[in-house]
């Protein structure tokens, strides 16, 4: 038996140590990727902004790259495009960038110089570093895909906003469609924004900044069947339905909610002093190593919603709460709210809680429903996805 135990170890260790070199090899290669999109894109742009090359250019190149190599995928005439956008809109990076000289004199050879000036300096381009007056996320920057690239740079032209979705991207594994959906609910504008009272309950600085950037001020919850919600008029049964929703999409809300939550049950109940009272959502976050009830309301802030959850919050903390584990955070998910009235009242209650709102598909303009991806769309473009191949 003991030797069949170490068998056993030995079978755990070499399968970690290949799972994690492929992973590492997998990075190495979108690494590797990123910098000769980045270097070709500085070639072309380099030789068809300045006029060395004549219109149509790209197309050719693209045609003649494919006749040369076939097979080859990812280097179409729109790809090299977005090649050139990617070096172009990220220049600030290029530490080989040297400035123009000024010359009244063209010689009949400047295309070909300038061409061969250009190809000498795609190498230097691999060894791509950050400038140190930039504060530049560079290890999440290689991290994230060119597709991932090609979104965020096509929707958002705001520098820091940039930087927070591909951060964002790295740190929880956003595919593309994921990263659509951050975008589609304007994540950037909405982290952080949440009516609280963390800093003053909970122990410490630290866990309060945590807890702020954790939540958010809006949700969207487009997976709703507003039809139904519509369809009742009692608020206890609207919410129900509301609940049953989010319960039938738990993936989708967790992917919502943000990263480190754990589902644990919904219905949650606490038996305390002979008092049967039921938590709607609860979650346990393991970055901020506390249990997260969350309350929903189908309507908008009411003040008594605060008192209800601040009783469940106490019973958590003296009934459930592990002895290692963090003070519960409170979370209510209402349809509408007055933030500034929210931030008035939520100040005097003891736990830590905050007041969060959510949208529906019906909720939502026409703009932010086109951004959505279309299940349809997102599955033509995973069947014809050019990026990744060389």
């Amino acid at each position: 038996m003991g030797k069949l135990q170490n068998y056993d170890d030995a079978v755990k260790i070499i399968k970690t140590a290949i799972l994690q070199s492929q992973y590492d090899a997998a990075r190495t290669v979108n690494e590797k990727q990123l910098r000769l999109y980045y270097g070709i894109g500085k070639y072309i742009s380099l030789n068809s902004r300045n006029g060395f090359w004549g219109k149509g250019a790209i197309d050719v190149i693209s045609e003649k790259l494919d006749k040369e190599l076939p097979g080859l995928r990812g280097f179409t005439s729109r790809n090299l495009r977005y090649m050139r956008t990617f070096y172009e809109e990220w220049k600030m990076l290029d530490l080989t960038e040297q400035p123009e000289k000024n010359t009244n004199n063209k010689s009949e050879n400047s295309e070909l110089t300038n061409s061969k000036t250009v190809k000498n300096e795609i190498e230097p381009i691999w060894n791509l570093q950050v400038p140190n007056f930039y504060d530049f996320p560079i290890d999440a920057f290689l991290h994230i895909g060119f597709t991932h690239h090609r979104v965020i740079l096509g929707k958002i032209k705001n520098f820091e906003e940039r930087l927070f979705y591909i951060k964002r991207c790295a740190n929880e594994h956003f595919t593309v469609e994921a990263l659509k959906r951050s975008l589609a609910a304007d994540d950037y504008h909405h982290q952080g924004n949440l009516p609280n009272n963390f800093v003053k309950t909970l122990p410490t600085g630290q866990q309060a900044l945590k807890a702020i950037e954790t939540f958010k001020d809006e949700y969207l919850l487009d997976y709703i069947n507003v039809e139904e919600l519509d369809a009742r008029d009692s608020a206890d049964v609207d919410e129900k339905i509301v609940e049953n929703a989010i319960i039938h999409n738990i993936k989708n809300f967790i992917l919502t909610f943000g990263k480190d939550f754990a589902f644990i049950r919904n219905q949650y109940h606490l038996d305390a002093f002979g008092e049967n009272q039921y938590i709607d959502l609860l979650f346990f976050n393991r970055e901020l190593n506390c249990l997260v009830a969350v309350e929903l309301k189908k309507g908008k802030f009411k003040t008594s919603y605060l008192g209800q959850l601040q009783g469940y919050l106490s019973i958590l903390d003296g009934y459930e709460r592990k002895p290692h584990e963090n003070p519960a955070i409170g979370i209510i998910l209402c349809k509408d709210m007055n933030k500034s009235f929210v931030d008035y009242v939520i100040r005097d209650y003891t736990k830590p809680m905050g007041v969060a709102t959510y949208k529906t598909s019906k909720d939502m303009s026409e703009e932010l429903r086109k951004a959505l991806p279309d299940i349809e769309d997102l599955k033509k473009l995973l069947d014809t996805e050019e990026d990744i191949a060389f």
